[in-house]
């Protein structure tokens, strides 16, 4: 009988896990299920690049099941996992709930952003944790020059030239340095804006950022980013965004017209709410083979589990795409090994070092424990990741993006229609509505009664105006 493997998010290691599994399917061993909410995998780490423009954003996304040929996608969320009954609570975009048996789980629901209570931040911050996020950004840049060159108000256009980002880890710096980018692209199509006139901030908690870098290095871009103007943060916290004002730990209160939260994530709750074992932060726990500790028939890797580091004892992996990316191809060769009844392999990868893009063609990189800045570390962020970019395809597409960026201009047109694109055909609908309204109107009043020399518009504006003008009987 053929096992039912049900994979549980569709990113790095969900992707990767079930790319794994293709020779079982083919053979007829297993059938597996992939249950993500978008229905793609995202390539992270070219978010950024999406913003400034050098990628097109469906570029750093590969469909889940043009990818997966053979098994069975669903787009939706698994809201609940009964792992004793072997069964999912499965909610699909459109229609009822049902559920879905299962007799091998995989755990990678990954993690979600981690939001803090501060006041306002809902209202007024906008996110960078997905494709869609991406989009908005760079249209909001976009848009935030375009409104600062149309006013006259000088309060307007100050706000609207402000921008904030919160959190210096790897997606913080990097969004920052590519809407800069983008946005010093961008004012030479703006009369009267220069890049001087905009202001940067980046504000992180700790006293560095990029923690995963060495020390020398997160210096180093801290000293970069205040050479293109960034006034850089450290040791500060948000507080409060009420009304769209910035207010922060040291006092200082910035109205800012963009605000990015990017201060990091935290683990899906579905874990911790289906039963399964976690940490004190709703990690999974798992083994070094990444299987889930103390449940059979059950697997875990990537950003929700807890993966013990077998290179430095007592502590866990990292959660980033190294990690994942490799725990999701071995978790796959594990899987087939577990169904045919095999040996486990253990989890065990040195950590390689890190590599972060900055825009204006600079980046920092640390391979073992070589330091590159620069231009070189620009060009070592850009190979290592194209190395991980999914299908030749994907991999072939990025290319020639980064061709046609380096030869042309960035293209600075802002497409805000594409995220509410049904707004013009309802407002078309409603004015057509609204005049349908008024010709019926029109149609109650006849000819004989109306004096030629109104209009039939005006006679719907004073429709009392022929009645008191006729003469008495």
């Amino acid at each position: 009988m053929r096992k039912q493997i049900l994979i549980v998010g569709g990113g790095y290691v969900g992707m990767y896990v079930a790319m794994g599994l293709r020779k079982l399917v083919r053979s007829g061993e297993v059938a597996v299920t992939v249950v993500d909410p978008r229905g793609y995998m995202t390539y992270m780490p070219f978010l950024a690049e999406a913003v400034g423009g050098s990628i097109e954003p469906r570029h750093v996304a590969a469909p889940l099941g043009q990818v997966l040929k053979g098994m069975r996608v669903l787009t939706g969320r698994v809201t609940r996992v009964d792992h004793e009954a072997r069964s999912a609570e499965f909610q699909p975009v459109q229609g009822p709930a049902r559920t879905i048996a299962y007799d091998i789980l995989v755990m990678a629901a990954g993690s979600i952003t981690r939001a803090l209570p501060i006041p306002g931040l809902a209202e007024h911050a906008v996110g960078f944790k997905s494709i869609g996020e991406a989009v908005h950004l760079r249209n909001r840049v976009l848009a935030q020059l375009a409104a600062a060159a149309s006013t006259d108000d000088e309060q307007i256009r100050r706000r609207a030239l402000t921008f904030v980002v919160v959190g210096g880890g790897f997606s913080g710096v990097e969004a920052l340095a590519e809407m800069q980018g983008l946005a010093d692209e961008a004012v030479r199509y703006h009369d009267g804006i220069e890049p001087a006139d905009l202001s940067w901030t980046l504000v992180e908690a700790n006293d560095h950022i990029l923690p995963e870098l060495h020390a020398d290095l997160g210096l180093w871009t801290v000293d970069a980013l205040r050479k293109r103007a960034v006034d850089v943060r450290l040791g500060t916290r948000l507080t409060s965004l009420a009304g769209g004002v910035a207010v922060l730990s040291d006092g200082t209160e910035i109205d800012a017209g963009t605000l990015v939260w990017a201060a990091g994530g935290r683990p899906s709750p579905l874990a911790a709410a289906s039963g399964l074992p976690v940490d004190r932060t709703g990690r999974v726990l798992a083994t070094e083979y990444l299987t889930i500790q103390g449940v059979e028939d059950a697997f875990t890797a990537g950003d929700g589990a807890a993966v013990p580091d077998l290179t430095r004892p007592g502590e866990y992996t990292a959660p980033n795409a190294q990690h994942a990316v490799r725990q999701g191809k071995l978790l796959g060769r594990n899987l087939v090994a577990y169904v045919r009844g095999r040996r486990l392999k253990p989890y065990r990868h040195a950590y390689l070092g890190s590599v972060a893009g900055l825009g204006h063609h600079q980046g920092v990189a640390q391979v073992y424990r070589i330091k590159l800045t620069g231009v070189l570390g620009w060009l070592a962020h850009r190979a290592y990741h194209l190395g991980w970019v999914p299908t030749a395809r994907h991999k072939a597409a990025v290319l020639a993006d980064w061709l046609l960026a380096g030869v042309f201009r960035r293209e600075t047109v802002r497409l805000e229609a594409i995220e509410h694109a049904d707004e013009d055909f309802r407002q078309a609908v409603a004015e057509g509505q609204a005049a349908a309204t008024i010709h019926r109107a029109d149609a109650t009043i006849r000819p004989a009664e109306v004096d030629a020399t109104v209009r039939p518009a005006e006679a719907v504006e004073r429709p009392g105006a022929d009645a008191r003008q006729a003469p008495a009987a």
